[in-house]
């Protein structure tokens, strides 16, 4: 289950298809893609595979809708993604949130190789669960992996339990249970990270080389986040002399 395109000089070609992934791309104002997977949501044993290439081109790219987890006994559910983006290429690569049912199990990896001149913002949402559940998932392993010029410039990994991360919120006492990451690479990226603390963006820093802008954004309220996520975006546009983009999704 799997998508394979790639990106030449802005031109769109489609490598490989795999239901239940799907797609839709749209190029009348800038090349844009929304992805989906039919079922709406990553069931056990599922992998899906996400591979994409741009070269000397730019594009937006979002998920439909929430990707949601569903329960497993045993296996996990797998969401892998690697993308290469050169030669002056710029990807806005948007996500909806993650809902993680009750006894879910998830993995993720993700990958991305960029090269100097090119640009990217990145951002993925984590949610509580559905509305009646608070992070009763079983268990969510993450590996982001990024890299510049074909050296490891920022590695993370996430293997977290839903209990865990449900004591950690309630010993912080906090009312925030929605968060966001986001990760940038900016023509000028300390210019750029001045520009949103300036904005009261405050949580955002670099990482080891400076290569790469990462920051943590959360909320109580879904709406409030996903508008702190498009504000921050505006601004990545703006320094890139572009123009507020809409993704279509009111």
């Amino acid at each position: 289950m799997s998508i394979k395109f790639n990106f030449k000089d802005d031109k769109f070609s489609l490598d490989k298809l795999e239901l239940p992934s799907r797609h839709y791309y749209f190029s009348e104002e800038e090349n844009y893609i929304k992805l989906l997977n039919i079922g709406e949501g990553i069931f056990p044993k599922d992998k899906i595979r996400t591979s994409f290439k741009l070269d000397n081109s730019n594009l937006i790219l979002t998920t439909e809708s929430a990707t949601k987890i569903y329960p497993s006994k045993k296996e996990y559910g797998i969401n892998k993604i690697d993308i290469t983006i050169q030669n002056g290429s710029n990807l806005e690569f948007l996500n909806d949130e993650l809902i993680l049912y009750k006894d879910s199990k998830y993995i993720q990896f993700f990958n991305l190789d960029y090269d100097n001149s090119s640009t990217f913002f990145y951002s993925d949402i984590l949610s509580r669960g559905r509305s009646f559940e608070e992070f009763d998932f079983s268990k969510m392993l993450i590996k982001n992996v990024f890299i510049c010029n074909k050296k490891k410039e920022y590695i993370e990994k996430f293997d977290v339990c839903g209990d865990e991360l449900k004591n950690y919120i309630q010993r912080k006492n906090s009312e925030n249970f929605i968060f966001a990451k986001v990760y940038m690479k900016t023509k000028e990226n300390e210019n750029f990270i001045k520009n949103i603390q300036q904005n009261g963006f405050e949580s955002f820093s670099f990482s080891h080389n400076k290569k790469i802008i990462i920051g943590v954004i959360s909320s109580n309220n879904m709406s409030n986040l996903k508008l702190k996520i498009m504000r921050i975006w505006e601004l990545y546009r703006k320094d890139l002399n572009k123009e507020i983009f809409n993704l279509g999704k009111q």
